[in-house]
Formats: C-alpha cells, sequence, structure tokens
C-alpha cells in the first residue's frame, strides 16, 4: 500500500519578495483591469491589520503544472513569460497590496478606473480611506502609495513629513519622535511576512479545486469566481476573454445583452 504524502510545502516572503514576483511575472496574479470588488475601506483594514503586526491569512499557490503552454497572467510583458506560481487564493488581497504599493489603479465591478487611496496620520497610527477634508489636512498622508512609489528612503520620507507639520507650529521632541517612529513602521511594511502553501505541480486542476473549495467551504462565491478565472486563463484563455468580454459589455449602456426596452 503506498504512503499518502502531503501534497504542499510551506514557503515564507516578505512582501517585496512577492512584489517583485509578481512583477517579473514569476508569480501569476490575474489582471489589475479585471474587476476587482474589494472597497477601500476594506483594503484600509488590510493595511491596519498588518500595520499593528496582525495576521491576514496565508496564501496559497499552485506550482504552474502547465510549462511552456501556459501564457503569462497580468498586465504588460513580464521578464518570465510563464508563471512558475499561481495564485489559487490570496489574489484580492495581493491585487490590493500591487495596486497601492506600485500606485495602480484597478477596475471596479462595473468596469471603472478607480485609484485605491488609502490616508495614514502619523501622529496616531491611524488609517482611513481618503476623503476632500483629509486632502486638505496636512496631518495625513492622502495616498500611502505616494511613500513607496517616490523612491524615497524612509529618512527623506519622515523629514520631508515634519516640513510639512511645520506650517501648524513648531513640534516637540516627544512628537517628533513618535511620528516618525509611527512613519518607520508604515514604510517597513514592505518587509511583513506572508506564508504561503504552495501545492505540488503533480497535483491535478481537479484536485486543486477540490482542495479549493474544502479551505474556503465558508467562504464567498467571488473567491470561486476568481479561481475559476485562474483555471481558465491558464488552461483555456480564449474562453476567459470571451467570458470577461460578456461581463464588461453587459455592464455597459446600453447593453448589447439587455432584455426588454
Amino acid at each position: 500500500m503506498s504512503e499518502l504524502k502531503t501534497c504542499f510545502k510551506k514557503v515564507d516572503y516578505d512582501l517585496s519578495g512577492l512584489l517583485h514576483y509578481i512583477e517579473i511575472g514569476d508569480i501569476g496574479l490575474p489582471d489589475i483591469q479585471r474587476p476587482f470588488v474589494w472597497s477601500n475601506a476594506k483594503v484600509r483594514d488590510l493595511f491596519d491589520s498588518m500595520y499593528r503586526g496582525f495576521p491576514v491569512g496565508y496564501l496559497l499557490f499552485w506550482e504552474n503544472p502547465a510549462g511552456n503552454g501556459t501564457k503569462q497572467i497580468g498586465v504588460g510583458s513580464k521578464q518570465h513569460t510563464v508563471a512558475s506560481r499561481l495564485i489559487v487564493d490570496g489574489q484580492q488581497r495581493l491585487t490590493s497590496l500591487f495596486a497601492v504599493f506600485r500606485g495602480r489603479k484597478v477596475l471596479d465591478d462595473d468596469y471603472r478606473e478607480r485609484q485605491i487611496e488609502v490616508a495614514f496620520r502619523p501622529r496616531d497610527g491611524k488609517f482611513e480611506v481618503a476623503d476632500a477634508a483629509i486632502r486638505r489636512d496636512p496631518e495625513w498622508i492622502a495616498n500611502i502609495s505616494n511613500i513607496w512609489a517616490t523612491g524615497k528612503s524612509s529618512y527623506q520620507m519622515v523629514k520631508g513629513f515634519l516640513k510639512q507639520l511645520e506650517g501648524k507650529g513648531p513640534l516637540n521632541p516627544e512628537e517628533e519622535d513618535l511620528i516618525s517612529h509611527n512613519l518607520d513602521r508604515l514604510f517597513d511594511l514592505q518587509k511583513y511576512p506572508f506564508t504561503a502553501l504552495e501545492i505540488a505541480p503533480t497535483v491535478d486542476e481537479e484536485q486543486v479545486a477540490d482542495i479549493f473549495v474544502r479551505i474556503n467551504s465558508e467562504g464567498v462565491r467571488l473567491n470561486q469566481a476568481d479561481f475559476i478565472l485562474t483555471l481558465m486563463s491558464v488552461f483555456w484563455d480564449e474562453g476567459r476573454m470571451a467570458l470577461e468580454t460578456f461581463c464588461r459589455q453587459s455592464r455597459q449602456a446600453p447593453s448589447p445583452f439587455s432584455v426588454g426596452g
């Protein structure tokens, strides 16, 4: 009798490594130009949990079983034409993080572009969804994407923000230390640790689907739809494109798929 063996391994990443692998195409993240349904408030809560050092769940990857026949998943040309790992579970989290850290726009469920703008107040470490009042208030960084997009060092970023606050009056040393500490902690979110369970390439798509359903037995239908789109991207890209075209056109007005007058 053959001995049953685990079909996955545990791999630890930091966030900057994950984003790098996505950017070069080694990890296949579906296009951010597909509908992204997380609200800005939910992205805000994700960043708040990470900032507090809370766990935000593991990721589930599948080592690519399809070899050179696989089309790349993602926007634009990639350094790696074939992704070695596909995201089975964690697409919304990684899309959120990729969009914010790289300053990329996403499509909402009505196929309209939107920027995910999460604001941060260094004085007390509070995150909020940016609005007009926050954008006018020098106490806030209205869009945290700018922290990493500028390419500035942590020291330059802290120095620039403290100068921004000078217009409201002088800060005492304790306030400067607290603000500097909170900004450094935000800047270092790129080092946040993630754990991924990586399913072996010998596991076929039917078994992967079974694993996904068992893990997400209490999950929402969206996660299942994301997973199905990933499978279609790998094994039937033409069908995936046709389905996305139908969804896009059905949301546009007037829709060619509308019923009645």
